[in-house]
């Protein structure tokens, strides 16, 4: 059984998937050609969103988010304590302060009764992430945000093609920064990710930023970096964009025989009622995570954990102040979290499978 299955996906999509490959490889514009243009208009339109900028990783986004706002030496950036550690990576690169804000229990996003304690007048911006695919509460956070004049970056690397309160991810906050990491729920066959705004002069600032600040041709007005984002990974996408919102359905199928099959011996995902996840990952909470990945990986059921430490407590920030702040919800998380296979291909013999082997582990 494999924990994400690529292999399933490719084989439906192949002839497709080559044919728009060849036609790169016979243009020859491997880097930003017309069909990086064009996934950002399909793109842009499936999420709702005036813009977006392709670039070359979801890490990539993130930052050039955060250039763009201007957000450099001396500021604070408002993140949950439970993350991926390029949440914190880019704020620490532009030599801004990480202020960490304790997760929901519930659903693992950032606790918004948390944040405005939080804020100060070093605070240049502040980053939800949407964790295991489900969209973080931007109407609470925006209402907070634009109290206080602060703009909010999406880390919705897991979340593309999630809805909140019936707004689509890419289109709720003041930029959104997505990844197409190969096992997200929208994957390139490399490293790839996108920013998306409705406002114009961000637009215009994040297209410079991806090419070395460059307005025209070896014109640079301020100051970038190298994230251009590669035409074959673009084809790979627009094809796939064919079959995205059936995967997204399938992956909530999956979800709810999940629900169905597991619930009444484990926690399983808990969903706000007002959005609809992707699932990017189906994670359960488990006492004893080691023996019984152990026993599930005896049984043949692959699993993973995201993530087993908070963020504040990385080796690299011994010496920060915020190290030994205390973070009981995200620390907690952090010792029970386990995701389990979760693809729009999953049967549900597989399911059943995976069912089987997890009760198995925890009796």
């Amino acid at each position: 059984m494999k924990f994400v299955d690529l292999g399933r996906q490719y084989e439906i999509l192949q002839k497709d998937i080559q044919s728009r490959i060849n036609a790169v490889l016979d243009h020859g514009r491997f880097i930003m050609g017309d069909e990086v243009m064009e996934l950002e208009g399909v793109l842009a339109k499936f999420c709702d969103a005036k813009h977006c900028i392709a670039v070359s990783s979801g890490t990539d986004a993130l930052q050039v988010a955060l250039m763009a706002l201007g957000v450099s030496h001396g500021d604070e950036v408002i993140l949950p304590a439970f993350s991926f550690f390029a949440t914190a990576e880019v704020v620490l690169l532009l030599g801004a302060t990480p202020v960490f804000v304790d997760i929901d229990p519930v659903t693992y996003n950032m606790d918004m009764t948390q944040v405005e304690a939080k804020i100060t007048d070093k605070t240049r911006a502040i980053i939800p992430v949407d964790l295991y695919g489900q969209s973080a509460d931007y109407t609470a956070l925006n209402d907070i945000a634009s109290r206080h004049n602060i703009p909010v970056i999406g880390d919705s690397a897991q979340s593309y093609g999630a809805t909140f309160d019936g707004k689509k991810v890419g289109s709720m906050a003041t930029i959104t920064a997505t990844s197409f990491f190969p096992s997200k729920p929208l994957g390139c066959y490399g490293d790839g990710g996108a920013c998306f705004t409705n406002d114009d002069e961000l637009a215009e600032k994040m297209r410079q930023i991806r090419v070395h600040g460059q307005h025209n041709r070896y014109e640079h007005v301020r100051l970038g970096l190298n994230a251009r984002f590669d035409t074959i990974q673009a084809a790979v996408l627009l094809s796939k964009m064919k079959v995205f919102p059936d995967e997204i359905k399938s992956r909530q199928k999956a979800a709810v025989y999940y629900d169905k099959i597991l619930g009444d011996f484990i926690k399983v995902p808990s969903i706000d009622p007002r959005g609809k996840s992707v699932f990017a990952q189906y994670t359960v909470e488990v006492d004893n995570r080691d023996a019984v990945q152990e026993v599930m990986r005896a049984a043949g059921v692959p699993t993973a954990v995201h993530y087993p430490a908070s963020l504040n407590k990385q080796p690299l920030f011994k010496d920060k102040s915020f190290y030994n702040e205390d973070y009981p919800m995200s620390d907690r998380a952090a010792s029970r979290v386990m995701s389990l296979p979760m693809h729009p291909y999953l049967t549900h013999d597989d399911q059943d499978k995976v069912a089987a082997a997890l009760k198995d582990a925890i009796s």
